[in-house]
């Protein structure tokens, strides 16, 4: 038993050879390698199906997945602030579009409201910056009439339409086009206590 375990050290201990390093995959951006847990770090985990290639990269979480999802509240923080400013040039990058996008909103006002209340719609857009369809409801808060549901939904909508067309650069309008697009709004002001039993 103890000479397979030495042998078993000694193998581990062997040096890797060439051809197993050419096997290594560098995903860029990212700059790392693939490792056991015996490698060196920084080194992307691994992994493979029994007769998959050695070695296989996971799939990354990237800054923006296939569905642009945004969240905008009714009263940013005070550090989220500089996001809801509309940039005053072409829309080049997700986040000025993101931006452009905050800056539209205008809530319902407080007197129709539901505090805490929450909507997600979903649409895309066209090269052009207009939207393809009207936005699509996803989600609403449970528990609220179906009047401010409406109204809720009355807000998203002119707020979009107030905004439309977006300016994109062509770069910018060539990535976005027909790609959806899901917003959060998120109503996180102050109300009174009377919209709160609405």
């Amino acid at each position: 038993m103890l000479r397979v375990i030495v042998l078993f050290l000694l193998m581990m201990a062997a040096p890797v050879t060439a051809d197993a390093r050419q096997r290594q995959i560098n995903p860029v951006p990212f700059a790392h390698t693939p490792c056991s847990v015996l490698d060196e770090r920084p080194c992307t985990p691994s992994f493979c199906g029994v007769y998959g290639p050695w070695p296989c990269i996971p799939e990354m979480n990237y800054p923006y997945g296939q569905n642009l999802q945004l969240t905008i509240e009714s009263r940013p923080a005070k550090d989220q602030e500089a996001k809801y400013q509309k940039p005053d040039h072409d829309l080049d990058t997700i986040g000025d579009l993101f931006a452009a996008l905050r800056a539209c909103w205008t809530p319902p006002p407080e007197g129709d409201a539901r505090a805490g209340m929450q909507m997600t719609v979903r649409f895309s857009f066209k090269r052009t910056g207009e939207m393809v369809a009207p936005p699509r409801v996803t989600f609403a808060t449970s528990g609220v009439s179906a009047e401010t549901r409406a109204t809720f939904l009355k807000a998203i909508n002119a707020s979009l339409d107030a905004c439309l067309p977006l300016k994109f650069t062509s770069g910018l309008a060539g990535a976005l086009a027909g790609r959806p697009i899901a917003i959060r709004y998120v109503d996180n002001r102050d109300l009174s206590k009377t919209s709160q039993q609405q």
